[in-house]
């Protein structure tokens, strides 16, 4: 059976000490929502009366993300009509079905009205990747949550799809709060990201910024990102040809926005330019610089954002 994405269900309030979850009855397609202490939310008195759950809950282990919760409540949210596009305006899926970024979703079904939605399958595939972006039990730590949210509200620095949360309080970012809360954050399972080398960035990696034979009648890349949020190769002084240490730092630091350290695919920066038949985003105002990921420069710089330093293949122009 397929999965529908309800667009008028109400959105979950914030909990205190209990844990909203979906009961569907067998036959009706009801959906009813319980609250159920936790198990270390109970009155000890009443653990001591029912040692036997106790032990129950102790052997199936920290309670993980819940994906009946996850695909009731927070599926929803990334197909949300913010009324406009554009950064802070569009739905989530705009920019994350299907693109080079860590929360990359499965592409949308469409049904004969014209309504959209994900099969369970779908839905599933999506709740791994979404998962990956949450620390468990803690919304404050969850990228998920933190970088949609307006800094002045305790959101991260920089958000390519902008910030359409102005506070903590807001439906969505709390029905997201409520799921991720009631995980147990023993049930995360996440392995570190390994360092991108500065060094190889600046002695190999910026050379890409001043190339155009790779991009026969389109611009190099510092045309484009000299300056602004995507100021990666920042516009040099009158008189120099290159970047010096503090502003290689400073274009390293830029970049780190578009680079996902452990995830070449889900790196805007190895994505955006590459040929959409072969992994890249849908569309690169400056054009496609690797038709393939079998090109060596995109080899080596995948190579790079998974932690090793490779030879450079950039030729000194």
């Amino acid at each position: 059976m397929r999965s529908r994405i309800d667009w008028n269900h109400g959105t979950l309030p914030a909990i205190g000490m209990a844990v909203l979850i979906a009961v569907s009855h067998v036959g009706t397609g009801e959906t009813r929502s319980v609250v159920t202490p936790t198990a270390g939310e109970l009155p000890v008195p009443l653990i001591a009366a029912h040692p036997s759950a106790a032990a129950a809950a102790a052997q199936q282990g920290p309670a993980a993300l819940d994906y009946g919760v996850y695909k009731e409540r927070v599926e929803p949210v990334l197909l949300r009509d913010r009324g406009g596009y554009g950064p802070g305006l569009s739905a989530c899926v705009t920019c994350h079905v299907q693109s080079g970024t860590p929360m990359r979703l499965q592409p949308l079904e469409e049904d004969g009205s014209g309504g959209v939605y994900w099969t369970d399958e779908q839905s599933r595939r999506n709740f791994d990747v979404v998962s990956a972006l949450v620390a468990p039990g803690e919304p404050e730590e969850s990228r998920l949550l933190m970088a949609p949210l307006e800094l002045s509200a305790g959101g991260s620095g920089f958000h390519v799809g902008g910030k359409f949360w102005e506070s903590r309080d807001e439906a969505d970012w709390q029905a997201m709060a409520a799921w991720v809360s009631a995980a147990d954050p023993r049930s995360a399972s996440a392995e570190a990201a390994p360092e991108v080398d500065f060094e190889f960035f600046r002695t190999c990696v910026q050379r890409i910024f001043q190339d155009r034979e790779q991009v026969a009648n389109r611009m190099e890349c510092a045309a484009c990102h000299g300056s602004g949020v995507r100021g990666f190769a920042q516009d040099l002084p009158e008189g120099r040809d290159f970047w010096n240490e503090q502003e290689s730092r400073q274009n390293f630091e830029l970049l780190s926005r578009f680079i996902e350290p452990g995830d070449p695919l889900g790196s805007r920066f190895l994505t955006h330019p590459l040929d959409s038949h072969d992994g890249g985003d849908n569309y690169h105002s400056g054009g496609r610089r690797w038709h393939s990921q079998d090109d060596p420069e995109w080899r080596m710089l995948a190579a790079w954002v998974n932690g090793d330093t490779p030879q450079c293949v950039v030729e000194d122009r």
